[in-house]
């Protein structure tokens, strides 16, 4: 999702303004917020931000739009706490960590065991912060993927499960400040489709988005509500979302990486940039990738883009430009990934 120059200047403001106020005070609405975590044995990744924010409300049936728009904004406009020391443990292993300038934490641990399908883990403040000393821990899950797994799925979201209108930016970001999990649009069977696919759990789910974390509460509970399979949601932050730093393929990477004893379906879009980051993993790794599944979504669909790409495909992984869920369930049924 593009992130709006605006949004980043005002988010940037903010920051200044509250360093300059905060820096020497004791938070008072200290908050680590985890954002879960995935791989098997011996190799886990986890990711999180502290920031000194009430919980974010959730949203309800019939709420106005100012409620809306409030709880878009306050996602964006966060305190986000650098230099925090932190203890992240899953499965009896800790490593401690230390956030980044913009709040951020990432750690990669070595567990002897984890349990699939999904296994839990804590962090929590490791030492004296800002005159903060008394106990604060945060539970989170890790997905495991278990050995009756048949193969995982690597999903976009804008555009891809969910109505976004990325090519047009006015009406993506009015949805993005007045709608909620409750509002927004899925596809049309996507999210039925997505659970065929999952064969009743037992295969993974990884969302992987340009969106910033300010959005992976909402995109959680958007899953969640939907009925679609639940996953790590891979998002990026949003200085590098505005500045057009594209990580999306490191987020892939990552998972196959984590997964090797995995292959993958890839799900994505025509709107941006989903089919040549694929043909990119696809080269990349062959033989891991069962199928590429595009959604057809530009306003011109004769733009010829993502045609240039898949006539120069040259890969015996199927590449599939799909008008909806019910052409994707036709393929991957025909490929045994559905079973009829």
């Amino acid at each position: 999702m593009s992130v709006p120059r605006w949004l980043l200047r005002a988010e940037q403001a903010w920051d200044a303004a509250r360093l300059r106020r905060r820096a020497s005070r004791v938070p008072e609405h200290f908050r680590i917020v985890a954002y879960g975590g995935h791989g098997s044995d011996g190799q886990v990744v986890v990711r999180g931000r502290v920031v000194d924010d009430p919980p974010p409300s959730s949203a309800v049936e019939g709420e106005g739009v100012g409620a809306a728009v409030r709880r878009s904004v306050r996602s964006f406009v966060t305190d986000e706490l650098p230099g925090v020391p932190l203890r992240v443990s899953v499965a009896g292993t800790e490593v401690e960590a230390v956030t980044d300038a913009e709040g951020y934490f990432v750690v990669r641990l070595a567990p002897p065991a984890v349990r699939p399908p999904w296994s839990q883990g804590t962090v929590e403040l490791a030492g004296e912060y800002r005159g903060l000393t008394a106990p604060h821990t945060t539970t989170f899950d890790v997905r495991v993927p278990g050995p009756d797994a048949a193969f995982g799925v690597i999903s976009d979201i804008d555009d891809t499960i969910l109505q976004t209108g990325v090519q047009r930016a006015g009406r993506m970001v009015l949805q993005t400040l007045t709608g909620s999990a409750l509002t927004r649009v899925p596809f049309e069977g996507a999210a039925e489709l997505y659970t065929d696919l999952a064969h009743g759990g037992r295969n993974p789910f990884f969302y992987v988005s340009s969106s910033p974390w300010n959005l992976h509460a909402f995109i959680e509970a958007f899953l969640r509500h939907r009925g679609f399979p639940l996953g790590p949601v891979l998002l990026r932050d949003l200085l590098g979302a505005a500045k057009g730093r594209e990580e999306k393929h490191d987020r892939i990477r990552e998972v196959l990486a984590l997964h090797p004893g995995l292959r993958f379906v890839l799900i994505g879009d025509s709107g941006e940039k989903d089919p040549a980051v694929y043909a990119d993993i696809v080269r990349e790794h062959p033989g891991r990738i069962l199928a590429v599944y595009i959604r057809e979504v530009r306003l011109d669909p004769g733009d010829g883009r993502v045609e240039k790409i898949s006539s120069a495909w040259g890969h015996e992984t199927p590449f599939v430009l799909a008008a909806d869920s019910d052409a994707v369930r036709h393929h991957a049924t025909g490929l045994g990934l559905i079973r009829g």
